[in-house]
């Protein structure tokens, strides 16, 4: 039998990483989340030792540089983290013959289209987190004889940590209105479904580029207002223009991501969002 043992990087404070970490333990695979210093992810060696002295065989690196605004400041932590990292990892990978499952974003485009991006649609990244992200992806692409998933995602939401819908909400709790982005539009993804479906694709041993999102899409506003409305909250929310709230990092105004490839290689369909969003907010007693 397949030696079921993963090594999930971000697993114990990310997320998606806490996600992944319990869908992979409900699902009968060993999931080790090490804390962020029990090792040196930046050190060859040490990452090696440790994939080796647990007996691992499939990585799931859910570690990115991921504050947006911040990046565009912070260059050289979004750097290492987004683009330097990953090669190290990928290369440690493809030397003991590891399955690499990395996660990417939907922030690599520059949302002038107007239908949901494939894996295939050429990426042009608006922002430094996005423009990181896309070169962790080439690099890891152009490291040869390595078993590679790269997965896209965007807007997740989930429980463990704090996410745009759990900060709508409390905020929503306290106040009357609130003021929300209306004119950027994409996909909400619940981190649950995210995991489940990853581990559905790595099931079938896919490599390359693959896009995970819920089905459906949204603008921030949108998403704000039905999980308000799902909790039957007062609180009155605005939409307003994304110059009404003023970003440092550029934003993709469309950046919907198209499961259609994700499809055709599993069988699976990704649930509405909606209908993830209520489980997430009615599983966890907001």
């Amino acid at each position: 039998m397949e030696n079921k043992i993963a090594l999930i990087l971000g697993g114990q404070t990310g997320l998606l990483g806490q996600a992944i970490t319990d869908i992979l333990n409900k699902n009968k695979w060993e999931a080790i989340s090490p804390a962020k210093n029990k090792f040196n992810i930046f050190s060859s060696e040490e990452l090696k030792n440790f994939i080796q002295k647990h007996h691992i065989s499939y990585v799931f690196n859910t570690i990115a540089y991921t504050q947006v605004d911040k990046a565009e400041q912070e260059q050289k932590k979004a750097i290492e983290l987004n683009r330097t990292f990953p090669v190290i990892l990928g290369n440690v990978c493809k030397e003991l013959g590891i399955y690499l499952i990395h996660y990417s974003t939907d922030f690599v485009f520059n949302g002038q289209k107007e239908s949901p991006y494939e894996p295939t649609d050429p990426p042009c990244p608006l922002n430094i987190y996005g423009k990181t992200k896309l070169e962790g992806e080439k690099n890891l692409l152009e490291i040869t004889n390595l078993k590679l998933l790269i997965i896209r995602t965007a807007w997740l939401f989930g429980q463990g940590k704090v996410n745009f819908v759990s900060k709508i909400l409390n905020l929503a709790k306290e106040k009357q209105t609130l003021n929300v982005v209306h004119d950027q539009v994409g996909s909400p993804t619940y981190t649950y479904d995210l995991a489940k479906y990853s581990l559905q694709l790595v099931n079938t041993n896919a490599t390359g580029i693959f896009h995970i999102v819920n089905s459906g899409q949204a603008s921030w506003c949108e998403l704000a207002q039905e999980a308000v409305h799902c909790l039957g909250l007062q609180c009155k929310i605005i939409p307003i223009s994304s110059h009404e709230f003023p970003q440092t990092a550029k934003r993709p105004t469309y950046s919907v991501l198209s499961t259609k490839k994700f499809t055709e290689q599993t069988g699976i369909t990704p649930r509405p969002w909606v209908q993830a969003l209520r489980e997430y907010l009615y599983s966890f007693h907001f």
